[in-house]
């Protein structure tokens, strides 16, 4: 007997009884991107390796050891997305999107990193990304920060979570910032630890995010970023914090929050959850202001954001918060008892969906008795079962029985019959 084919590890199945909540999500997502103004975009899961190398760092993480490259048989390098900022910005340079023009765009999808598979974090995983090109002032830093705090409130999940600040200035003041942060650490080299020191060199501002207590004491004493910021990223800061202070959203100013990767500058933001144990940034973002002309395109202020969905879906059961709407998806059931209910069972449902659009309804296929049926019913989370038996077709009638109410079982004429589930369905 052959060995069976699995999934690949960290690369997950999405069951039926899951995918209600996913797209209970996914809907409240769409429908307040269309408040905003958000347009939605789709691009390719494979994009050449360069784009990510030259957008996110040759020297980060992400491009030395999570991605997954490869060659195809043309020669080409390509690579699997890890994220999706530098896939929406190569699409919106490709299209004119971004001359002479503002754009608010949104999309959402799987992403892949190479990494320890663990909860709430998987090599393929999906991601809501929000981005916003051609606006150079913090309102726009704002009304993102705005949008995602209502998504929190219209889940259940604003109390749950933490909004943190930082910015990082611009490349010029980040870079002086740099040499001073290298000469700090360098002279507690015998601190840092062995993934610190490969850093070192490569990507220092990562080692403030490191999260070994041996080194915290250290940490806490490093030079701040916001104590050498440039006076324009100073005052692009106090106008984000100020608008962010008059829509009452509270928040902590984290010095040590850099983000991951190397295209962002000035604000940077992460929403926090101490719900989820160490696994606790639910959405992360900020301006990338350099990276459409570091692609090729002509200088484009940008600022942007990326949540984790299967992390925010997680929360939302974590913390007890999925909705009823999310947990089933059929109203009705109906069973066909006998040969000639069976043939009517099919045109029957086609007739109550037809004056009932709004009717999620399951025909009973592959025979069985009352019993099997009934069960099976019950079974689908339906609230109503439909009886059509033989006699209920030789009078014109259906059955119907409550199985999430104590009400007596009836059998009504067919158009009564539609009415009763008319006012069921309001």
């Amino acid at each position: 007997m052959s060995k069976k084919i699995q999934a690949i590890r960290g690369m997950n199945d999405l069951l039926p009884e899951q995918s209600p909540l996913w797209q209970y999500f996914e809907g409240q997502v769409a429908a307040l991107m269309l408040r905003y103004g958000y347009r939605e975009i789709r691009t390719p899961i494979v994009e050449q390796t360069a784009l990510f190398a030259r957008s996110i760092g040759e020297v980060t993480d992400i491009v030395e050891k999570e991605m997954y490259a490869f060659e195809d048989r043309n020669g080409d390098n390509l690579a699997l997305r890890p994220e999706g900022t530098a896939s929406c910005v190569r699409a919106a340079m490709e299209h004119g999107l971004l001359h002479n023009q503002t754009q608010r765009l949104w999309y959402q999808g799987p992403m892949f990193r190479h990494e320890r598979p663990q909860k709430g974090r998987y090599r393929q995983f999906h991601q809501v990304g929000v981005e916003a090109y051609g606006m150079q002032g913090p309102d726009i830093d704002a009304e993102l920060i705005l949008l995602s705090a209502r998504l929190w409130k219209q889940l259940g999940l604003f109390e749950h979570v933490t909004l943190e600040l930082n910015s990082l200035g611009s490349l010029e003041a980040r870079a002086a910032y740099r040499s001073t942060l290298v000469a700090y650490f360098e002279s507690h080299f015998d601190v840092l630890d062995e993934d610190s020191r490969r850093r070192l060199s490569s990507n220092p501002l990562r080692i403030l995010d490191s999260k070994n207590p041996d080194m915290a004491t250290m940490l806490a004493g490093a030079p701040q970023l916001l104590d050498h910021l440039d006076a324009p990223s100073r005052e692009h800061f106090a106008q984000l914090t100020a608008l962010l202070d008059a829509a009452g959203i509270d928040y902590r100013i984290n010095p040590r929050l850099v983000r991951g990767l190397d295209y962002y500058s000035r604000s940077v933001f992460e929403w926090t959850t101490t719900a989820l144990g160490s696994q606790g940034t639910v959405c992360a973002g900020g301006r990338y202001d350099a990276l459409v002309e570091q692609l090729g395109g002509k200088p484009t202020p940008a600022v942007g954001f990326a949540m984790g969905v299967e992390r925010l879906i997680l929360l939302l059961e974590t913390l007890d918060l999925v909705p009823a709407q999310s947990q089933h998806g059929v109203d009705a059931y109906l069973l066909a008892i006998g040969e000639r209910a069976e043939h009517q069972a099919l045109l029957l449902g086609e007739q109550l969906r037809d004056v009932l659009p709004d009717l999620a309804l399951h025909v009973h296929c592959g025979g069985g008795s009352f019993k099997s049926q009934i069960k099976k019913a019950d079974k689908s989370g339906a609230r109503l079962a439909l009886i059509l038996g033989e006699e209920e077709v030789a009078q014109g009638t259906l059955g119907l029985k409550y199985l999430r109410e104590e009400r007596e079982q009836e059998t009504l004429p067919r158009d009564a019959a539609i009415e009763r589930l008319r006012e069921l369905l309001r």
